[in-house]
């Protein structure tokens, strides 16, 4: 076996221990960037929609905004872009955030539209917005699950995912 002189095995040594070093510092930057599990759980909403009357308007709160879900009655017109079936029930929804400056609109039931009072914008029951109208697009909708009657935000599921497609 060769022998090793006393500033070699320093010299290794030394390297070991910087490798061990900055193999710990990095395993504790990549902790530090993972969310906290509070954080995770907290991007998801869950709604139990099956109970809802035809014409409804409910709303949620999903990271920290609002969020409207409408069971369409049987006259609504369904927008493939914008609507999901459960059954033979209609529900659209969105972020009930108005695109043009970020103001919260109103529902007006009769009407079956959201007014931003703000600046007047309007949306159709399906959160598109109306021509004419400062909103420059429609409603974002946010990403959703369905499972049976229970909708969960902040998760994409299958309905999610057709509605993207087309839009």
């Amino acid at each position: 076996m060769a022998e090793v002189k006393r500033r070699d095995f320093l010299g290794l040594t030394l390297g070991g221990v910087a490798a061990v070093g900055g193999i710990a510092s990095l395993i504790a930057m990549k902790k530090t960037w993972d969310p906290l599990p509070s954080v995770v759980s907290a991007g998801f909403t869950t709604v139990d929609i099956g109970n809802m009357q035809e014409g409804e308007f409910s709303q949620v709160e999903w990271r920290g905004k609002p969020v409207f879900i409408i069971r369409k009655s049987s006259n609504d017109a369904f927008d493939d872009k914008r609507d999901f079936k459960i059954g033979d029930k209609v529900y659209t929804l969105g972020l009930q955030v108005c695109t043009h400056l970020g103001c919260i609109p109103l529902y007006k039931s009769n009407e079956k539209e959201f007014l931003c009072p703000c600046h007047g914008g309007r949306f159709t029951i399906s959160g598109v917005n109306i021509e004419g109208t400062p909103p420059p697009r429609p409603f974002d909708i946010p990403p959703f699950k369905v499972e049976g009657t229970v909708l969960t935000l902040g998760e994409a599921g299958e309905e999610y995912n057709k509605m993207m497609a087309l839009a």
